[in-house]
């Protein structure tokens, strides 16, 4: 059996082409001998040569003979290894190239044809082959087609290499019966129910308690800190818990509780409903852990930033509303004095106009008190003492007072002086003083106090402005009154919300105080209680005057005198509105003066560069389309060469005042204007510039 084997790879290794060979080699030494033979092989050299060419016969056939036994690159024996292997199992190379594999290798890792080169198994294959390299069995992690294969790499003759995969789960671990169940019972085991509070809960700053029932709400309470009394008023031992918690809150509550809320549940304390916690619920076995956290502070300060955040959208859309709708009452304004010239005293027509005129006025009116709560009026601020300000004011304001509402008035000590528009302050006391009044006749009368008072930081804090920084100055107008309505008091500042009867309000006037007091750089806050009265309290910053602040004068009020409208000058008239710019052209034409006119700021710097040095004043609306008028002012300064600037706007100056900075001969007129107010402002610019 074994000589058969032998035959056989005798014939699997008889290769044609080394047969070839041999016999060419043993032709080229035979024709070598035939010189030898010629020569006569009796001679010296010609055995010689024989001996020679003998010899080299003989290494030549040896040599054919290995070259015919050497193995070939992938021997059958070391496939047939590799196929008698379970395992998944491969010779590789020393470079990684795979020379054979076995079938359940290639069910493993794929049909490719070398050890991967590259990603997070060339490490590990590394060093694995480098100690094969040294006659060791190396170990290493093949990570492929998304799985990980643990492989022992083994040597196999010089520079080949026996990789076998090891892919067997471990055993699982055999334990007696007992420990078994020792172990699986503390595996599935729950934690105990807790018996008292930890020390962290105990010393908490917030509310803890213990609970025992099924129950959160019916059950008692085991343990609780002594936050929890601070918190809620109460948290003794055997009290049922759910009676700190105001009813409908609670209820709330569980139904959320039931409905697998998880994290904190927001409750009113029953103590005082007004009060806001977040409950924070954990349950073991029968108890319960409860943390009770006191939010009404943080509640308190949300509303205020809502509250803030709305009025300040509100303020910026009724600014807006108010700027075009100037803009119309402008042209209407400067038509009817157009109008006013052609139907004088007697004519028919004459009294409609008047009409018009009037209602027109108390539109701007309106507009006036719109901009004053978007904060968007023109102010002009000066050092104002308060209590002479409200003594001159009380004599207007009993006038306003029915006889059956009594003004008292609290004029305190060391009163502060403050910066505000004065005109503007007024107003704030009239609004308040006449919404006191309404408050009061409608219950057959009361009283009205006005207080005056210089607040500390901490006194500022407890009336109601807890972000007060210094001394405030306090103006405060209550009432005796029935008070305010709990769901109406959040809507009071709204601009158009009113609770007086169609007619008797525009629901303007606490909108308007909310603005003048928010231009003001102050707060105000209202106090009110069903039954009670309702108090507004104006806190505005105290001004210490610097030793260069000049002292306070009275002001001294001059009558008007009548001036001529009349004047000569090249003006640049630039408006956007057609109808503002037409009519406000053509009377200060009649007046006479030569007038440009410019739809935009484009063909404004046009027409300024064309009349280079001739222009006298340019009047300029302030927002426009495409070129803003400061924007404008700055190009055309070149050709304007010192001329004076008025600019007109329905916004207040405040809004674009920083883009004016550095420039001179600037003026402000506010919408809405009429040709009078306009003849005036443009005849002194001209006469200043003179």
């Amino acid at each position: 059996m074994a000589k058969s084997t032998t035959g056989e790879r005798a014939r699997r290794r008889f290769d044609p082409l080394m047969g070839f060979a041999a016999v060419c080699f043993l032709a080229a030494v035979g024709f070598a001998a035939v010189p030898a033979f010629n020569a006569g092989a009796s001679t010296r050299a010609g055995i010689m040569l024989l001996v020679g060419l003998f010899g080299v016969a003989c290494l030549g056939l040896f040599a054919l003979r290995n070259a015919v036994d050497a193995a070939p690159e992938s021997e059958p024996s070391a496939d047939n290894l590799i196929d008698a292997l379970t395992e998944p199992a491969a010779i590789a190379a020393a470079d990684g190239r795979i020379h054979a594999a076995n079938a359940p290798w290639r069910e493993a890792l794929g049909a490719a044809q070398r050890l991967p080169k590259g990603g997070p198994s060339a490490a590990s294959l590394f060093s694995a082959l480098t100690a094969a390299r040294r006659g060791e069995t190396g170990r290493a992690a093949i990570r492929t087609n998304g799985s990980e294969h643990a492989a022992t790499v083994s040597p196999l003759g010089e520079r080949r290499f026996l990789v076998r995969l090891d892919d067997r789960p471990p055993e699982p671990l055999a334990l007696p019966a007992a420990a078994a169940e020792v172990l699986n019972a503390f595996n599935t085991a729950k934690p105990p129910p807790p018996k008292v509070l930890d020390a962290f809960a105990a010393a908490s700053p917030f509310g803890a308690a213990l609970l025992e029932g099924e129950d959160a709400f019916a059950a008692t309470i085991v343990e609780a800190n002594h936050s929890l009394a601070a918190v809620a008023g109460g948290g003794r031992a055997g009290e049922v818990f759910g009676d700190l918690i105001e009813p409908a809150s609670r209820l709330d509550a569980a139904q959320k509780l039931k409905d697998g809320h998880v994290g904190a549940l927001e409750v009113r304390l029953a103590r005082d409903p007004a009060k806001i916690a977040h409950l924070y619920l954990s349950k073991s076995d029968g108890r319960w852990v409860a943390y009770l956290v006191d939010v009404s502070e943080q509640k308190q300060i949300e509303l205020q930033l809502s509250q803030s955040q709305k009025m300040q959208a509100i303020g910026q859309l009724a600014g807006g509303v108010a700027h075009d709708f100037n803009n119309l009452l402008t042209a209407i304004f400067m038509q009817l004095d157009v109008l006013a010239t052609r139907h004088p005293v007697g004519d028919p027509s004459y009294e409609g106009l008047n009409e018009i005129k009037s209602t027109s006025a108390r539109a701007a009116d309106l507009v006036r008190k719109l901009l004053a709560f978007s904060r968007k009026q023109t102010v002009q601020r000066e050092t104002l003492d308060l209590g002479e300000l409200i003594s001159e004011s009380e004599v207007l304001l009993r006038r306003v007072l029915y006889e059956d509402v009594k003004l008292e008035t609290e004029y305190g000590r060391n009163l502060p002086h403050v910066r505000a528009d004065r005109s503007q302050i007024e107003t704030a006391v009239m609004n308040l003083a006449v919404n006191a009044r309404d408050a009061v006749r409608a219950h057959g009368g009361g009283v009205v106090t006005i207080r005056l008072a210089r607040v500390t930081q901490e006194e500022a804090a407890a009336l109601g402005y807890p972000a007060a920084e210094g001394d405030q100055a306090l103006i405060e107008v209550s009432d005796d009154g029935p008070g305010i309505p709990p769901d109406v008091i959040d809507k009071i500042f709204d601009p158009f919300f009113t609770t007086k009867p169609v007619g008797e309000g525009t629901g303007l006037g606490l909108a308007t105080v909310y603005g003048i007091v928010k231009q003001s750089d102050g707060w105000i806050s209202v106090h009110s209680k069903p039954g009670e009265g309702a108090a507004f309290r104006i806190f505005l910053p105290v001004h210490i005057p610097t030793a260069a602040a000049p002292a306070l004068t009275p002001t001294v009020k001059v009558a008007p005198k009548a001036r001529d409208m009349s004047g000569a000058g090249r003006i640049l008239f630039v408006e956007d509105e057609d109808a503002v710019r037409g009519v406000a052209a053509k009377l200060l034409r009649a007046r006479g003066y030569e007038v440009i006119e410019a739809a935009s700021g484009e063909e404004a710097l046009e027409l300024a560069e064309q009349h280079a040095g001739m222009i006298d004043l340019m009047i300029s609306d302030v927002v426009m389309p495409g070129m803003q008028g400061p924007e404008l002012l700055k190009q055309a300064r070149a050709f304007l060469r010192g001329a004076p600037v008025m600019f007109i706007s329905g916004y207040a100056e405040a809004e674009f005042s920083n883009l004016l900075e550095g420039e001179e001969n600037i003026s402000f007129l506010p919408k809405p204007i009429d040709i009078k107010m306009l003849a005036e402002r443009v005849k002194q610019e001209l006469q200043k510039a003179a």
